[in-house]
């Protein structure tokens, strides 16, 4: 059977440019759906519409209306047309303009530690080609430059905000982290002001506490960081600079190694600002 969606176009248009085309069409759990489509296209070519409910925090439901919404008789329809679309990205020759990999890691009879591994290298690729020069070189200034700094970062982002206070700190800045709505981090971010950096960590739909920090950041005229998974995010939307990190994973739970180099890479880009200022400190780190 073949989709009885058309796409209208004056040129070729992909499913994930449509379905942004259409976005605010979408009720509020469709935009969930959409978001996860376009965000982890590999992942939805090969998921049920079961799975792609539950990593999309909604219901299947609600990812057969979706599909229906965008003009296809059915999920299985929409996961064709997600196949096709991967299927040209992976294509030998196609990938060389867009960059999404030169080949597979591993054979066609991969375990399934072979098929996480092979989709934690497509996640620091497909995060290294999507990321603004701009953008980062703008966030390490920021850091480099800021007075006070607050990271954001609840449930399994705790640990990648307590790990970035951790290679800042080593280069003598001042960092806090918020990982709870703890009274004494409510009261960190009751002292966010002009003159406070904010780093917003999210990972799939946002905690309302990091909204809250977004919020209160942007109204007391502070600047604001997000780095996120999904770029139709909320925590995005309020953010001054965006950087995204790809997190599909074969697995039961998201990737976070495109995260991670992301953390190292901008801290190892503040350092490089000034390598002689810091050289000392981090000997003396290394020594330990």
């Amino acid at each position: 059977m073949t989709s009885v969606i058309t796409i209208p176009s004056t040129a070729p248009q992909s499913l994930c440019d449509y379905i942004l085309a259409r976005f605010d069409e979408f009720s509020r759990s469709q935009r969930d759906v959409a978001q996860y489509i376009v965000d982890h296209l590999d992942e939805v070519a090969f998921q049920t519409a079961e799975e792609l409910a539950r990593r999309a925090n909604t219901s299947s439901s609600t990812v057969v209306r979706f599909s229906q919404a965008l003009g296809f008789e059915g999920y299985p329809e929409l996961q064709r047309s997600a196949r096709d679309e991967y299927r040209r990205r992976h294509e030998p020759g196609a990938l060389e303009g867009e960059g999404l990999g030169s080949g597979p890691l591993f054979g066609l009879d991969r375990s399934p530690f072979e098929d996480a591994l092979a989709q934690d290298h497509q996640n620091l690729e497909t995060t290294a080609r999507r990321l603004s020069r701009k953008d980062v070189e703008r966030t390490i200034e920021a850091i480099a430059t800021a007075e006070r700094i607050v990271v954001v970062g609840t449930d399994q982002m705790a640990f990648f905000a307590s790990y970035l206070r951790h290679l800042l700190m080593l280069l003598d800045l001042r960092v806090e982290v918020v990982a709870s709505a703890s009274q004494e981090s409510l009261q960190r971010l009751a002292r966010i002001d002009e003159n406070t950096l904010l780093i917003a960590l999210s990972a799939g739909r946002p905690h309302p506490l990091v909204v809250r920090a977004m919020k209160l950041a942007r109204h007391r005229r502070g600047r604001a960081i997000a780095l996120v998974d999904a770029t139709l995010s909320e925590v995005a939307q309020l953010a001054n600079t965006t950087l995204f990190y790809s997190s599909d994973s074969p697995a039961y739970v998201r990737s976070h190694a495109a995260l991670l180099s992301l953390l190292q890479g901008i801290a190892h880009g503040v350092y490089s600002r000034d390598t002689v200022g810091f050289d000392d400190r981090v000997r003396a780190y290394r020594l330990k």
